[in-house]
């Protein structure tokens, strides 16, 4: 968790007295025209697209945050009765408890109750990760999967539990055959009926306002690489589906109104292999002929999986996946996590949202071809499990703590609305005052006092959406119309904007940009001719958000 947090009011919106004119240098280029027609493509924006992993109760109350995750690696092995996860790879395969005052009231003040209580503060709904790997921790005993003492020496150990190494022996091979009870203990669909017993008589059913989504375990396709001292073995596709249909069904008995997401596979790679693939091919480069197809008629991974979720619907007259998750981290070098900042990394790191929509764009990393993820998640629902929804309960573009990783970070979230995505969650949020944490507020909390874009998403084009990019919807509270505008360069950029059905009247204007990385900034309205059109110059690197009052359009 991050540090304290300063508050918007501190530093996020200047609210002068008097608007702040917005102008740049006198030379603009000629930017490409923006169309809108708030009559076509509407379609609901889900407020679940705007979550995020881990956030600060601070940052989490100034947004009224929709969803918060409780994810990650740890959480694949984490025992609810002794508030314990295992950190598997991320720090050396070691049971850690977490810290509480009181172990001995458990599980009640556990580390997920606390994560639920501050959610509930804060109105945002939870997601909680529940374990398919069927270990848990044995104990609060600070116990690691590799013991030096047992397993011989390592190449690498924690420094202040000496004992724990990583499980690669100093000749580079790997520690194989230890013992997983060093660590754990056998945990099924039982432990999630008395955990989520727990969970609902403290805090009532997902319908009575307690945990609403349930994340089928994290990254199970790559368990045999971070949690390879209990599962070495690449999970195969029948292992992952019958743990799914127990585990999914035990939610779903303890809590009928619960959403579940899966597979939650870590990336672009999962979408064709197993865990068992995933394994062997990386040793072997059997990757034209996967040891785990035939078990799949031939079949990439997620189709198969869709498939298996459905045909347990039919059998059983019961869903027990709700949403197709797939995390998604861009993988051309220095975007993801990255801070790289030099131009050519900044502009491949705008580029390459479009992987998320483009059927144009060829993916600039090993990929090597064209992505557009949403609409691939949505193709692969229609044809083998309608009426599942899209959920990427992690991504990340980073720089957060930069003006470019804020544009991308806007342009992220336009899409996500724009595309129908229904859930999202960014992984490693930023902090309060980080340029990152500004692209959020602009959807979010864009004057300080509450005010949000609009949550029906309706046709909105650029000439260049790679220059210059436009998100539009509108509000159902008051009916107004909002457009996100995104300059992507570092050229100020005049275009023309026409709304269709719209009439004389002005709009609201607030814009994110390096020149005031502390605020957003609320600037003159926009007259809009009777015509419905005005032209405006949107400076070089900056978030535009124009609010549009329902007065003014048809």
């Amino acid at each position: 968790m991050r540090g304290k947090l300063l508050r918007l009011a501190a530093v996020s919106v200047v609210l002068a007295a008097g608007a702040v004119p917005m102008s740049g240098p006198a030379q603009a280029d000629a930017g490409p025209r923006l169309t809108i027609d708030p009559s076509a493509g509407k379609h609901p924006i889900s407020p679940h697209i705007y979550g995020m992993n881990f956030t600060d109760e601070a940052l989490a109350a100034e947004l009224r945050l929709p969803v918060r995750r409780w994810g990650g690696n740890a959480t694949t092995r984490y025992h609810y009765l002794y508030d314990t996860t295992n950190r598997a790879s991320d720090w050396f395969f070691e049971n850690i408890a977490e810290a509480n005052d009181h172990p001995e009231l458990l599980p009640r003040g556990s580390t997920t109750d606390k994560f639920v209580d501050q959610n509930r503060r804060t109105g945002t709904d939870s997601i909680l990760t529940v374990p398919l790997i069927g270990w848990a921790p044995k104990a609060r005993d600070g116990s690691c999967g590799f013991s030096v003492t047992k397993y011989g020496p390592q190449q690498r150990t924690d420094e202040w539990r000496p004992d724990c190494g990583n499980g690669v022996k100093p000749d580079g091979t790997l520690v194989t055959g230890n013992d997983p009870h060093d660590t754990s203990v056998e945990v099924g669909p039982q432990y999630i009926k008395d955990w989520l017993r727990h969970l609902t008589t403290t805090y009532g059913k997902a319908a009575q306002g307690g945990v609403k989504f349930y994340n089928l375990d994290n990254e199970p396709d790559i368990w045999h690489s971070t949690h390879r001292d209990v599962h070495p073995q690449g999970a195969s596709a029948a292992e992952l589906r019958d743990q799914t249909y127990k585990i999914a069904a035990a939610v779903k008995a303890a809590d009928p109104t619960a959403k579940t997401l899966g597979p939650v596979g870590w990336g672009w790679t999962s979408w064709d292999y197993s865990g068992l693939d995933q394994e062997t091919c990386s040793r072997t480069g059997c990757w034209g002929d996967p040891p785990d197809r035939a078990a799949r008629d031939g079949l990439p991974f997620t189709a198969w999986y869709l498939r298996e979720m459905k045909k347990y619907e039919d059998k059983y007259r019961k869903r027990i996946l709700d949403y197709f998750d797939m995390h998604f981290y861009p993988q051309a070098p220095g975007v993801a996590f990255g801070n790289d900042t030099d131009p050519a990394t900044n502009a491949l790191r705008l580029r390459s949202t479009r992987a998320l929509w483009d059927p144009a764009y060829t993916d600039e990393s090993w990929i090597g071809t064209q992505v557009r993820l949403i609409p691939r998640m949505k193709e692969l629902i229609a044809a083998r499990y309608p009426g599942t929804r899209t959920a990427i309960t992690e991504y990340n573009w980073g720089a957060l703590g930069t003006m470019n990783g804020a544009l991308t970070q806007a342009d992220i979230l336009g899409i996500f609305g724009r595309e129908g995505l229904d859930l999202a969650t960014l992984w490693d949020p930023p902090s309060a005052g980080q340029p990152g944490a500004y692209a959020f507020r602009m959807y979010l909390n864009y004057d300080g006092a509450g005010s949000r874009f609009g949550d029906v998403s309706v046709s909105s084009t650029s000439a260049d959406q790679g220059a210059l990019a436009v998100y539009g919807a509108r509000r159902t509270r008051d009916g107004a119309l909002t457009l996100m505008v995104v300059n992507k360069g570092g050229t100020d950029l005049t275009s023309p904007v026409s709304i269709a059905g719209a009439r004389r009247g002005a709009a609201s204007v607030y814009q994110y940009s390096a020149a005031s990385p502390t605020a957003i900034v609320p600037g003159a309205a926009q007259p809009i001719a009777a015509d419905g059109t005005f032209t405006r110059t949107f400076p070089a690197g900056s978030v535009t958000l124009l609010v549009v009052p329902k007065t003014a359009l048809r």
